[in-house]
């Protein structure tokens, strides 16, 4: 059985999120002949230019027995006012297609189009918030790498789309393919859906950098209490002025940032260390090894002892 498979790109698109998951569909082809045919498609077809300059032959955007439809993200805000035509064709021919799937911002074609009203969906961590107040039937969870909700699935930023095309693979090609996929294209067998993108925003300490040598002294102090108090000390701010310009400048709570930089150094330590899952709890500043696997499941989709097996596996 051939699935053909449309992946959709505009002028400008990102070039990562188109070629990432053709080059995995590509592969999984070789240890299963004939299980793949790719047709890259874009608005009046022709060669269509990446944002990088590089860039693909196209088809037209043409109706056809479509297994499976990709969209491309790239600066898709301002592509939905240029190629509308793409979000009319989606409207004709995700129906007739068994699944529709995008990389990044790709999904706010898929959105335009209706496809994600109801649904759980996710997209690159940047544009979140933009994408939440513009499509409020969407139930968005911004952290996710990616989500399958039903016959649709999103994915987050670029990288992510090797993610999510390795799930579709092992969909319909078994678990075995996609983990041979994963090795030629020397990636972790595929990451779990639930794990989180981590607000990159929260890394950087804001928007402006603002926080930045507060997440450093945070980092290295995840043990202690780093309650909104402590932190607002840090910081030389009082506590509600402190939580009000942290959550505007980052886009997320004190709270919920701590949390995030204890999953991450925890997460390491899971996966690369020995050390026993209490001890690591401690280390990190859950003190709880019970609150730690309930913030694991929350973020990323598996309990501490399932992210161990994977990494040693």
């Amino acid at each position: 059985m051939t699935r053909k498979i449309a992946v959709v790109v505009f002028p400008n698109f990102q070039l990562l999120d188109a070629a990432g998951p053709i080059s995995a569909f590509d592969i999984a082809s070789r240890f299963r002949p004939g299980a793949y045919e790719i047709h890259v498609l874009a608005p009046g077809g022709g060669h269509t230019p990446s944002s990088a300059g590089a860039g693909f032959a196209t088809e037209g955007l043409s109706e056809g027995d479509w297994d499976t439809i990709l969209v491309s993200g790239g600066d898709a805000t301002k592509a939905l006012s240029e190629f509308a035509e793409i979000v009319d064709w989606l409207k004709r021919a995700a129906p007739d297609a068994r699944r529709v799937t995008s990389v990044c911002s790709g999904a706010y074609f898929l959105a335009e189009a209706g496809l994600l009203d109801g649904r759980r969906a996710t997209t690159h961590w940047s544009r979140t918030d933009h994408f939440a107040r513009r499509y409020p039937k969407i139930r968005l969870e911004a952290d996710r790498i990616f989500i399958r909700d039903g016959a649709v699935w999103t994915s987050g930023g670029i990288t992510a789309g090797i993610d999510l095309t390795l799930a579709l693979i092992e969909d319909d090609l078994g678990p075995e393919v996609a983990r041979r996929t994963a090795q030629q294209l020397v990636v972790h067998q595929r990451r779990p859906g639930g794990q989180s993108q981590f607000s990159a925003l929260v890394e950087m300490g804001g928007a402006s950098g603002r926080f930045g040598e507060l997440m450093d002294w945070m980092r290295a102090n995840l043990a202690a209490g780093l309650t909104v108090e402590r932190l607002a000390e840090q910081a030389a701010m009082s506590p509600r002025n402190f939580a009000r310009a942290f959550t505007a400048e980052t886009g997320t709570t004190p709270a919920k940032a701590v949390e995030r930089l204890r999953l991450e150094a925890a997460r390491t330590a899971v996966e690369t260390g020995h050390a026993p899952i209490d001890r690591v709890a401690e280390t990190v500043g859950f003190g709880d090894p019970e609150r730690m696997r309930r913030a694991f499941l929350r973020a990323f989709g598996q309990p501490p002892q399932a992210l161990r097996r994977a990494a040693r596996a």
